[in-house]
C-alpha cells in the first residue's frame, strides 16, 4: 500500500511540475515553459510559438508578436520583445480586463491592436454595422466577446458578449 501511495504522489508531483511555467504559474499554452522573460530572444519565441499572425512595431524600438489561436481557440497571446531582441513579457489578450478597456469611439486599428485578430467579421448593411467577435474563456465557460463598429466611420459603437453554448 505504501509503494502504491508513494507512486501516486510521485505521479502528481510530475504532473504539477510539467504543468507549470518557470514562474510556477499553470501552463496555458504548450511551450511557454521553454521561454524566460529577460533571457529568451525573439528567435526563441518564434521557435516555440511559430510565425506570429501580426507583428506590431513599438515606438521604443521593441516589437509585439501576436498569436491568435482561433477561430476555435480561446486565446490570443502577445509577446513583447524589447529593442535588444529579448522577451520582456507575454500575456493573454482575451480577458475581461482587456475587454473593459474597449470604449465607444475607438478605431478598428486600436481594437485590433488590443485584442488581436478577430475570430469572425460580420457586416449588417441594413444597420450600417460591422461586428467582430473573439471566443474566450471565463473560468471554464466559453464565451464570445463582440465589438460593434459603425461601417461609415469605422468606430466602435458598443460591445456585447454571450455564452458560446448559445450558438
Amino acid at each position: 500500500m505504501g509503494k502504491l501511495l508513494g507512486g501516486f504522489m510521485l505521479a502528481i508531483v510530475a504532473f504539477l511540475t510539467v504543468g507549470c511555467d518557470k514562474q510556477g504559474k499553470p501552463l496555458q499554452e504548450f511551450g511557454l515553459d521553454k521561454l524566460e522573460k529577460g533571457i529568451s530572444s525573439e528567435s526563441d519565441v518564434r521557435m516555440v510559438m511559430g510565425q506570429p499572425e501580426t507583428v506590431w512595431e513599438e515606438d521604443d524600438g521593441g516589437r509585439a508578436l501576436q498569436y491568435p489561436k482561433g477561430p476555435e481557440g480561446v486565446r490570443t497571446w502577445e509577446f513583447i520583445i524589447d529593442k535588444q531582441g529579448k522577451l520582456k513579457d507575454y500575456r493573454q489578450l482575451l480577458t475581461e480586463e482587456t475587454f473593459a478597456r474597449i470604449k465607444t469611439g475607438m478605431t478598428k486599428d486600436t481594437v485590433r491592436r488590443m485584442l488581436g485578430k478577430p475570430r469572425t467579421v460580420q457586416q449588417y448593411k441594413l444597420k450600417n454595422e460591422e461586428a467582430w467577435d473573439w471566443r474566450y474563456l471565463t473560468g471554464t465557460t466559453e464565451r464570445f466577446f463582440n465589438v460593434h463598429f459603425d461601417m461609415t466611420t469605422g468606430r466602435v459603437t458598443g460591445t456585447s458578449s454571450s455564452d458560446a453554448s448559445n450558438y
